[in-house]
């Protein structure tokens, strides 16, 4: 797993406004919480906000794509759309930014852990 980077850290400067947020690592790259909810993730120092139905139509109006990856010879989409450059460079853009993806976060179903055998 990754430890912390300097882009990490430069993003969770920049959320130090919006509240408690923290990042976890995850497959190779980093999960953004707040309140034990996901609303970004970070893969090869890039910053994703989560979209949903709402606010998707923000993210592909700016021409921001989602997060993709290949799986079984076929490109899947996340609902995590790239950052706004000036979301990385403005912590009030951040917060904006950051407030529309948590609230996409807080709208999806919360998804239930397995339990062990």
């Amino acid at each position: 797993m990754p430890g912390k980077n300097e882009f990490v850290e430069h993003l969770l400067d920049l959320l130090s406004g919006f509240g408690p947020v923290e990042a976890k690592p995850m497959f190779g790259g980093y999960g953004v919480h707040k309140r034990n909810r996901m609303f970004a993730i970070v893969i090869a120092d890039v910053l994703y906000f989560k979209a949903d139905g709402k606010t998707k139509v923000d993210f592909e109006a700016r021409g921001l794509k989602p997060f993709t990856y290949q799986r079984k010879n076929r490109e899947v989409a996340l609902s995590y759309y790239q950052a706004p450059d000036e979301a990385l460079e403005d912590a009030r853009a951040m917060e904006e930014w950051a407030e529309k993806a948590y609230a996409a976060a807080l709208r999806a179903p919360a998804k239930k852990r397995k339990r062990g055998v």
